[in-house]
């Protein structure tokens, strides 16, 4: 008797931005014979290229990417919609028998793939009235009010996220109940082993640095007056992405080069230490630091 093929692995490669997450993720699904699934919110974006370190098509290895430009930089990210379209993938190739590796450090576009979580609808009106007390008083007040409504939602938000906090607030609004109700526990709706790269600050500081250099030498200030004409600054959540908000602020003549590459490595810096904190607190992850034997450790732990 035949003994039944075992499912075709998971695994999501996750960890603050510029500790070689598409690197190793190549690597695996080399190794696995897998595809990869995109999990960074800004990646989804056609033409956004140099600022979210998007592999280009010749150094894929002929490996098939997915959930890669399927936006128009005028379209909001929405982490519903890539939860849906996401699952369909991810259980297209499984059920065909092909691995998957997952790669990003988006964390909540992360859970919402892999976990049991789902999102509450939206209103227009009731964002945008919380929207406009953010603009008028500023975030830190909003997060005042999202603790007196609901505590264990804004311990779990960063007190500068805007974006989050105005969401945490739409919800409880509309829905009557704690955002915190939405949050999703450590319940797998697709089982996966995650692996999480993370380097020490100094060394991660040091490749942030020179990342943001580079990302300006190599035309992020011209991709980004390409996007412009294709209505960058009208988007909702593209024209916020570290690197085009100051390459943008460059090209009207607001920055420097240097102070539009400086500004772009502190708030990439910040951006990493937001990631280092979200997937800190899943205990499902094992953590690597990048080197010569992380594809070794790594297929040992995937199996």
């Amino acid at each position: 008797m035949t003994a039944p093929h075992p499912d075709p692995p998971v695994v999501a490669v996750v960890g603050p931005t510029a500790t070689g997450k598409s690197d190793l993720a190549l690597d695996l699904a080399e190794s696995l014979g897998a595809e990869i699934v995109n999990a960074d919110a800004m990646q989804l974006y056609r033409g956004m290229d140099i600022g979210t370190a998007k592999l280009p098509p010749e150094q894929r290895r002929g490996i098939p990417h997915h959930q890669l430009d399927v936006l128009e930089v005028t379209e909001e990210a929405s982490v519903a919609a890539y939860q849906s379209h996401a699952r369909v993938q991810v259980t297209e190739l499984t059920r065909a028998g092909c691995a998957v590796v997952i790669v990003g450090g988006s964390g909540l576009y992360v859970r919402a793939l892999l976990d049991r979580i789902d999102f509450p609808g939206t209103d227009p009106a009731v964002r945008a009235a919380w929207e406009a007390r953010a603009a008028e008083h500023g975030p830190g007040m909003l997060h005042d009010e999202l603790t007196r409504q609901d505590p264990q939602a804004a311990a779990r938000i960063d007190r500068g996220n805007t974006r989050r906090i105005v969401r945490a607030l739409e919800v409880i609004e509309i829905t009557g109940r704690p955002f915190s109700a939405n949050l999703p526990d450590h319940t797998y709706a697709i089982p996966a082993v995650q692996l999480g790269l993370d380097l020490p600050s100094t060394d991660l500081d040091a490749r942030i640095d020179a990342r943001a250099a580079q990302m300006f030498a190599t035309g992020l200030v011209t991709e980004t007056e390409e996007l412009r004409s294709r209505g960058l600054e009208q988007g909702r959540t593209a024209v916020r992405a570290v690197g085009y908000a100051q390459a943008l602020a460059r090209i009207r003549g607001e920055l420097s080069e240097d102070e539009a590459v400086a500004q772009t490595a502190l708030a990439t810096r910040q951006l990493a230490r937001r990631q280092r904190k979200w997937f800190r607190r899943d205990p499902r992850i094992t953590w690597l630091t990048p080197g010569s034997s992380t594809l070794e450790q790594a297929r040992t732990l995937v199996g």
